[in-house]
């Protein structure tokens, strides 16, 4: 590409300009000056191809020159009087903004109604002076782009002496002009300020009297008027109206409306052969419109011969190569140029077949029509003919040749096979191409699916199979529903089986949403063909939907609901179910009718809980089981009713003296049937009528304590417990006969006696106690070690009329006092008078050691080493040996004084031995378990081995330890020999 730029209309020279270079087609400039750079830049791009414009782009140098500062001449008015201050604003480039400094800097004239610095003019107006406006007034402008800042020379304002001025109507000193033309989405600002005495109210109108849209910003005491984003609708005239007591007065200007052009239709790369025609159009919209010119390769066109231009169209007529390049349509109105690029390629070849050649091999069903293209490239338009073999083909009632090279041949039969050939030819030169054509007998499907039912989780194969000619390709595809089967993604269900020509689908674990219509789809290389059926699945109907309590009482509840799908099977009946806050998930309940069937959407469930908080929800069944359930209806309460359940387990008993203590099972809350719930508990002593009775409002005490001195002790009652809520009484429990509290007994046993009977056991014996008038129910024994501080250390109770026990899981060599005492439901009795008993010395803490055993036949001898009691010790007084039988798990003892002991053990059995001491302070440490194993499988077993070794185990010893079961085994001579 080569790039060249221009500057206002004139070529830029870079050839030893070493301020300006290019860069990759852009141009960059250092150093800039004003005075050398500032214009419309543009650049032209050319290549092979052509050559175009771009867009324009104009640069320019934002300035601030220092005016120059001569004195200013004194400005003298009078009070009241308006004044305009002029800034005089310097030569600039860019935006500028004015500010005024009174006196010294920096205190800026702060703008209101009566004071108001114009950002058109840079003037500072004044409406009415008063006396505190004395003083020297500098213009202060800013460049906002270079941020140059220059004051002006100051201005005094000095007060006539000749007297105030007197009230007038406001001249209005800055306004805008009579026609203001605004860019779309510009902001505009429109500037309206009077004089006048009083100062003047500031409005503003639209002639036209349609409102202002939210968007217009009144600033500045109303001096400005700001419409952002000016669009056509904000076209029109506005009025600024200035107004005081004296009078008003006005002025106008038209806001009209103005865009650059921007481009509705453009022209696109064209390629066209020698001698066609081009038409390109392109059409821009812009206000005011936009005109329209031409370019090729940078050049104007000019609308002459074949070559013609009118507005926005450019025709050219029987293009040659030399028509070729780029072409730019370019509109223009006085705020905008733009430019639209496009290439127009001149195309002149031979014909070619190397894009769209003939098929080498083409199949067509018998009795079909075919149609065979032939489209070379070529530039200009090729003509064409066809051959089959080497016979031309000619129009006939079977063959039609078109314009565009198609040839058509209608019902085709196997004659029409064979080789056909296309050439094209025109000025440039020939080409031809050829294919074989083969015709095919019609594929005809010899099983389709059909239309059938089907129950949820059973599995289907839908066939389609086809009877078709073997120089054909067949594919099978299948469609659900319109939308083809994914079999990879529903493999889970579908799948694809069958031969070259099968395609039958099968369909596992059919579920609801499988229903519908399936379609097999059979395309070939010359046609397509399709089978379709109906698959209904049945299954469970859908949940019911839309459950309503419709009436509810303390017992009922009636229910309607809307019926779910029923899923290919009539729904024979529905099932509802309850939940409350006291049951385990949802529970069956009755209704009326008993057996709702399929065709009823009401029933009432009956036999509920009054005052609970119910949930229903409906199951549908049909004759493929029961449904999903229908979502929970809302939570209701039934109704609440007198109680109608009584307190269970009505007994009691025990207490202190004069006490009658009644027990009772609370009545659940779902039983409760309302608020304020409560118990009555009715009590008389066995034999009397009169009941007393005493009320119990908490709904969880089970337990009610009557108190009278003159109770006997040991008294029966007849008692009674019923209960009650807000709504009345409801029934009393059945009788129970429950006696008042006993007193404890008041004598202590006598002839109170202990022995040790161990280091952990004593035994404790007494006489009963032979009369008292109290209950006694059994006895019971403490004891302590410190006498000196009798706390007990533990007690051992026995019910019933004994009189000895042994405690156990004492201290060894230890002292202990102990005392008995009878006790009842009123407590213990006094205590008898304490003995005391040491416990023998602990037993051995040593476990018998070196244990040996030695097994012939079914006799085990064991050996052991004796223990030695330590002097803190009982002495040993034997042994005792523990053997457990695997087989019945029963469990054998033998005791013996020696440290050694003979079992005769059952061959046939495993067994586990361990030896104990024996002492008078009870059992000691016993020996690590031995484990004899299964004895006459081993034996046998080790004969035999003996028997085969003879001759090297002659006057030898055979040690089995490998058996686990036979320690030394002594073979001799003698004994094989009498074997």
């Amino acid at each position: 590409v080569i790039t060249l730029w221009s500057l206002n209309g004139t070529l830029i020279d870079l050839r030893g300009d070493e301020r300006r270079r290019l860069s990759g087609g852009n141009l960059i400039i250092t150093g800039l000056d004003r005075d050398q750079d500032s214009g419309v830049y543009q650049c032209t791009a050319s290549n092979t191809r052509g050559t175009i414009l771009s867009q324009r782009a104009t640069l320019q140098f934002a300035y601030l020159e220092n005016g120059k500062t001569q004195t200013r001449s004194a400005v003298n008015v009078r009070e009241g009087q308006g004044v305009v201050l002029l800034c005089g604003t310097p030569l600039h480039s860019g935006e500028l903004t004015f500010t005024w400094v009174f006196n010294e800097y920096p205190h800026f004239v702060q703008q209101d109604s009566r004071r108001f610095v114009s950002q058109e003019t840079g003037n500072l107006y004044i409406a009415k002076v008063e006396p505190s406006d004395v003083g020297n007034y500098t213009c202060v402008v800013n460049n906002t782009i270079t941020k140059e800042r220059v004051f002006s020379s100051p201005t005094p304002l000095v007060l006539r002496n000749d007297g105030a001025m007197g009230e007038y109507e406001p001249k209005i000193e800055l306004h805008f002009p009579d026609t203001i033309p605004a860019a779309k989405g510009s902001t505009l600002k429109l500037e309206c300020f009077a004089l006048g005495n009083p100062v003047p109210k500031i409005s503003w109108r639209r002639t036209s009297d349609v409102s202002f849209p939210n968007k217009v910003k009144l600033k500045n005491s109303n001096a400005i008027l700001e419409i952002p984003s000016f669009q056509q609708e904000d076209t029109g005239t506005y009025e600024c109206i200035a107004e005081n007591s004296r009078g008003k007065n006005a002025v106008r200007g038209r806001l009209s409306f103005h865009a650059t052009p921007h481009w509705l239709q453009t022209m696109t790369d064209t390629s066209l052969s020698i001698e066609e025609n081009l038409f390109w159009e392109c059409k821009a919209n812009g206000k005011p419109k936009p005109s329209y010119s031409w370019l090729k390769n940078g050049e104007t066109l000019i609308s002459e011969g074949r070559v013609q231009i009118e507005n926005g169209a450019l025709s050219i007529s029987s293009l040659n190569l030399s028509d070729g390049g780029m072409y730019q349509c370019v509109a223009e109105n006085k705020h905008g140029i733009i430019y639209s690029s496009a290439e127009l390629m001149v195309l002149a070849s031979a014909p070619s077949f190397s894009q769209n050649p003939l098929s080498r091999v083409l199949k067509a069903r018998s009795g079909s029509d075919v149609s065979l293209d032939c489209r070379p490239h070529a530039s200009p338009r090729a003509i064409s003919l066809w051959k089959r073999g080497t016979e031309i083909l000619q129009r006939s009632e079977r063959i039609s040749l078109f314009p565009n090279g198609t040839l058509k041949i209608a019902n085709v039969t196997k004659r029409d096979g064979g080789s056909y050939t296309c050439i094209a030819k025109n000025q440039f030169g020939t080409a031809s191409t050829t294919g074989r054509l083969i015709i095919t007998e019609p594929t005809r499907i010899s099983q389709g699916p059909s239309s059938t039912e089907i129950t949820v989780g059973e599995s289907i194969v839908l066939p389609c199979q086809v009877t078709a000619d073997p120089a054909l390709d067949v594919a099978f595809f299948w469609a659900f529903n319109g939308q083809p089967i994914d079999f990879h993604q529903d493999a889970d269900h579908f799948e694809r089986v069958g031969g070259s020509f099968s395609g039958d689908l099968m369909i596992r674990n059919i579920q609801l949403n499988h229903g519908g219509k399936y379609i097999c789809l059979i395309d070939t290389d010359v046609e397509s063909l399709s089978a379709d059926a109906i698959l209904v699945v049945k299954g469970p109907p859908s949940p019911p939907d839309l459950v309503v309590v419709e009436e509810v009482t303390d017992s009922t509840a009636q229910l309607s609901w809307s019926p779910g799908q029923d899923n290919g099977s009539p729904i024979t009946g529905y099932v509802i179910q309850a939940r409350t806050p006291f049951t385990v998930g949802w529970q069956a309940v009755d209704t009326v009718p008993e057996a709702i069937n399929g065709n009823t959407l009401t029933a009432t469930v009956v036999g509920l809980n009054a005052w609970v908080e119910y949930e229903f929800r409906v199951l549908a069944s049909n004759s493929v089981g029961m449904g999903e359930p229908s979502p929970p209806s809302t939570k209701i309460r039934t109704e609440d009713a007198m109680p109608d359940t009584a307190p269970t387990d009505v007994g009691g008993g025990g207490g202190t003296k004069s006490e009658l203590v009644i027990t009772w099972e609370p009545v659940p809350e779902e039983l409760q049937n309302g608020e304020g719930f409560g118990y009555i508990i009715a009590f008389r002593p066995v034999g009397l009528v009169t009941w007393t009775r005493a009320v119990i409002s908490a709904p969880s005490v089970t337990r009610y304590v009557y108190r009278n001195d003159t109770i006997p002790p040991f008294s029966p009652f007849n008692v009674k417990v019923g209960a009650f809520n807000n709504r009345g009484e409801g029934p009393f429990s059945s009788i129970a006969t429950v006696f008042s509290a006993e007193e404890v007994p008041s004598v202590a046993p006598e002839r109170v006696s202990a022995k040790s009977l161990s280091a952990a056991d004593i035994e404790v014996t007494w006489e009963p106690i032979a009369s008292t008038p109290e209950r006694v129910l059994g006895y019971e024994v403490v004891y302590w070690e410190d006498d000196t501080k009798p706390d007990t250390l533990g007690k051992v109770r026995i019910t019933g009329n004994y009189t000895a026990v042994n405690v156990s899981g004492l201290q060894g060599n230890t002292q202990y006092y102990l005392a008995v005492c009878a006790f009842n439901t009123a407590g213990t009795g006094p205590q008898s008078i304490p003995v005391n008993v040491t416990t023998k010395k602990p037993p051995p803490g040593q476990p018998p050691q070196n244990v040996e055993w030695n097994l012939t036949g079914s006799q085990l001898v064991l050996q052991w080493d004796p223990v030695i009691a330590l002097e803190t010790e009982s002495e040993v007084t034997g042994y005792i040996v523990l053997y457990r039988r695997h087989r019945n798990n029963d469990m054998y003892s033998i005791i013996t004084s020696k440290a050694s002991v003979e079992l005769t053990l059952n061959p046939n059995d495993n067994y586990v031995i361990q030896i104990k001491t024996l002492s008078e302070g009870g059992l000691g440490e016993g020996s690590e378990p031995i484990h004899i194993h299964q004895l006459s499988t081993s034996v046998i077993s080790c004969c035999r081995l003996l028997f085969c070794l003879l001759p090297a185990l002659m006057s030898s010893y055979w040690v089995f330890n490998q058996f686990g079961c036979l320690n030394i085994l002594l073979c001799s001579l003698q004994s094989f020999s009498a074997s």
